[in-house]
């Protein structure tokens, strides 16, 4: 068995990861997250946007949106901060194509079974996306419930094809 080093991006269809939600790839994203280390979301982006596979074709990448209530509690969002250093390196705009509407409780304290429906917690952009494919950014992905509304709310929006990159899973 392959061992993966934390920084090596494994794309799997549709998904872009640097690997599972333990270890190293748990203490960046609660680093990043909680421990104010914004510096490092430049390696970590860097490290997804190398695992994009070309063919995917980018044309802009869209951070996963904090409600502005726990964007100004946070200080910033880590997700628009990957976003913006895989843009980068793609050679692709960073477009906040999506906007939380409806504060949630947080994700990320909570067990699988106890995390919220978010389906209409965002609205689309459509103004902002550029035509092609989009690439979906977040930090975690676990049950997949903040992507898929994510995803529903751009497909409404128009974007036919959808690409996600998350640092763990």
């Amino acid at each position: 068995m392959e061992a993966h080093s934390p920084l090596r991006a494994q794309p799997v269809p549709h998904l872009v990861t640097l690997g599972a939600y333990r270890g190293v790839n748990r203490r960046v994203v609660r680093t990043l997250k909680f421990g104010e280390a914004r510096d490092l979301a430049a390696v970590l982006g860097e490290a997804l946007a190398q695992g994009v596979p070309a063919h995917w074709d980018v044309r802009a990448v869209v951070p996963v949106p904090l409600h502005p209530a726990r964007q100004r509690q946070r200080g910033f969002n880590q997700a628009e901060l990957l976003g913006r250093a895989v843009a980068a390196g793609l050679g692709v705009p960073c477009v906040p194509a999506l906007q939380r509407t409806r504060h949630t409780a947080q994700q990320a304290r909570r067990h699988a079974a106890q995390r919220e429906d978010l389906h209409g917690a965002f609205r689309a952009r459509p103004d902002a996306l550029p035509g092609g494919p989009v690439l979906l950014i977040d930090d975690v992905f676990t049950t997949g419930n903040t992507l898929l509304a994510c995803q529903d709310t751009l497909k409404e929006a128009g974007v036919t094809e959808l690409y996600a990159a998350v640092i763990a899973r």
